[in-house]
């Protein structure tokens, strides 16, 4: 259901009602789960019928990759926008959660392969990052994604490991991320000159979402594109 104003809930049960051009949520005691649909559309005119929603299955008992981050929403809404690039592409969602940018990169015609912690892969592709999974060695991406993947400092070293392998066994390759500023351009932007990457584009993430959507999002989040710098080899 639509109200006009970004994304929106509807309940896993169907439970959700229209009044007067607002939606409701009722959330099952049973499973504490809730359908959150995202709308990517030129203009943001969903009326238009140029383009589509995504509905994810969010857990509010799980942990806090069953949710719908706000860096999510603006990698998605970034994957929309740049969606001639994606194209007939392949891509590669890192620490995918609950995958919005690679749905997205789908819907707009490009092979997804969505990954997550190998110790949990649900129904994704397992990889840990920093550890040399086998199915790490058949993936050939033109593209890298990651929502909110520079959240705990601990994990970036593992993370830029598995990125800059992946980058190098496939010449041309394009990391491309959204983060929370807590985490601190100027340690990414260390990591990234001692594991020989360079970002080519950051952008203040909010200048990319619509009015609707933003106004629904918090925090300071940037987006960067990342790859290997041309002095590396």
């Amino acid at each position: 259901m639509a109200n006009g104003e970004g994304d929106q809930y509807d309940s896993s049960r169907i439970a959700s009602s229209t009044i007067a051009g607002s939606a409701t949520s009722a959330v099952s005691d049973e499973t504490m789960t809730r359908i959150s649909r995202h709308y990517f559309t030129n203009d943001n005119d969903r009326s238009s019928g140029d383009g589509f929603s995504v509905d994810i299955i969010e857990n509010i008992q799980e942990e806090y990759g069953m949710f719908v981050w706000p860096c999510a929403i603006a990698l998605a809404e970034y994957v929309w926008q740049q969606r001639s690039r994606f194209s007939s592409k392949s891509v590669v969602e890192l620490g995918a959660g609950t995958s919005l940018p690679g749905l997205v990169a789908a819907k707009v015609g490009a092979n997804v392969t969505l990954t997550d912690d190998s110790k949990n892969p649900e129904q994704v592709l397992g990889l840990t990052w920093g550890e040399w999974d086998p199915p790490l060695f058949s993936l050939s991406p033109d593209f890298l994604l990651g929502a909110d993947v520079l959240y705990d400092n601990s994990d970036f070293d593992d993370l830029f490991a598995t990125a800059t392998f992946l980058m190098k066994n496939c010449p041309g390759c394009v990391f491309i991320t959204a983060y929370h500023a807590r985490s601190g351009h100027h340690l990414i932007e260390y990591l990234m000159s001692k594991w020989g990457c360079k970002c080519t584009r950051l952008l203040d993430a909010f200048s990319t979402v619509p009015p609707t959507k933003a106004s629904n999002l918090h925090g300071s989040i940037q987006l960067a594109e990342i790859v290997l710098n041309d002095h590396i080899t």
